[in-house]
């Protein structure tokens, strides 16, 4: 009786060096073959789950948040990636919804501004936030935002680090262009040590990177996505535009990726849910003067063998070539 609960010790102790070495989430002890409840709350997640009621947030979309795995996490670093620089406002319009959820779920908080952080670079290429529609989109005033625009990647990690300890800030964004050498596995730890010492998120936007390690345990591909027709009580109005909406992937969590979801973001609301648009489809329409070729492609068609055709007069058949181009001997 004493060997298998001494290995059962042994594996708790396990898991819950793991979990502080690759500062995951609380998580459930799955297979340890107890029903006693046992959860991994390690550092400032548990004190953040008794303050707000859970360590994870809701964001509206059920199956958002199952590949979440049980919501947006309240105390991480969160990567949120975009393809291509054009891609710029998505990709920064889903960071603010995510802010906004979070400013919904504590609205009498008073240390609920926005630090957002970027380079030169990236707001030269992409612009910065548009303050007079932030109240509109998701609820936040102008006085509220605070952006720092440092030249170096390395001034825009160590500012995102001294904001994540402030008290004054909901959410900290940090945008960046790339991969910048500066960004490796130990700035993301220090960032995500910090989001958890905090208890509140940072949210990592790489704009035109390629996804590398890091220790944030969440990562999203954003994309533009067509917007669904605008509804009203009669039904959706033809030829109009809803609410904007986001092609999202979550490529990295707790949970299995659920694939690629439509999101539609209700500002009135502050959440998302699910769509799945009727225009979108090809963004190239059909030729209007001429018939489509679509419908005979992979279509098999017999060609006859080729004739051998006959030889000039006076010059050798193709029998003859080789023995016609031979050199002559000479007598």
């Amino acid at each position: 009786m004493a060997k298998p609960a001494m290995a059962r010790e042994t594996v708790v102790a396990l898991r819950r060096e793991i979990a502080r070495i690759e500062g995951v989430l609380p998580e459930r002890l799955a297979g340890s073959g107890n029903d006693d409840g046992l959860v991994l709350r390690h550092g400032p997640a548990a004190r953040r789950e008794t303050r707000f009621g859970s360590a994870f947030l809701p964001t509206g979309a059920s199956s958002f948040d199952t590949a979440l795995g049980s919501g947006l996490p309240r105390a991480a670093l969160v990567e949120i990636h975009g393809r291509q620089t054009r891609d710029a406002g998505a990709v920064a319009g889903f960071a603010l919804c995510l802010t906004g959820l979070l400013r919904r779920a504590a609205p009498m908080e008073r240390d609920n501004a926005l630090c957002w952080i970027g380079t030169a670079e990236i707001f030269r290429e992409a612009g910065f936030p548009y303050a007079p529609g932030l109240r509109r989109f998701c609820g936040l005033p102008a006085g509220d935002l605070f952006l720092c625009a440092p030249n170096e990647a390395r001034d825009a990690l160590w500012i995102a680090e001294q904001a994540a300890r402030q008290r004054a800030f909901a959410a900290i964004v940090l945008e960046l262009r790339g991969n910048p050498a500066r960004l490796d596995l130990t700035a993301t730890r220090r960032l995500h040590r910090r989001a958890q010492e905090a208890g509140r998120p940072v949210f990592l936007i790489r704009e035109a990177g390629t996804a590398e390690p890091t220790a944030a345990p969440i990562r999203i591909a954003v994309a533009p996505a067509p917007a669904a027709p605008r509804s009203t009580v009669s039904g959706p109005v033809a030829a109009s535009i809803g609410h904007p909406a986001f092609a999202v992937t979550v490529t990295k969590s707790r949970a299995a990726p659920a694939g690629r979801l439509v999101l539609e973001w209700n500002p009135d609301e502050s959440s998302f849910r699910e769509i799945r648009p009727e225009n979108s489809g090809a963004l190239v329409p059909a030729s209007g003067h001429r018939p489509d070729s679509s419908a005979a492609r992979g279509a098999v068609v017999a060609l006859r063998p080729a004739v051998a055709a006959s030889a000039a007069p006076g010059q050798p058949s193709r029998e003859q070539r080789p023995a016609h181009r031979r050199a002559r001997r000479a007598r």
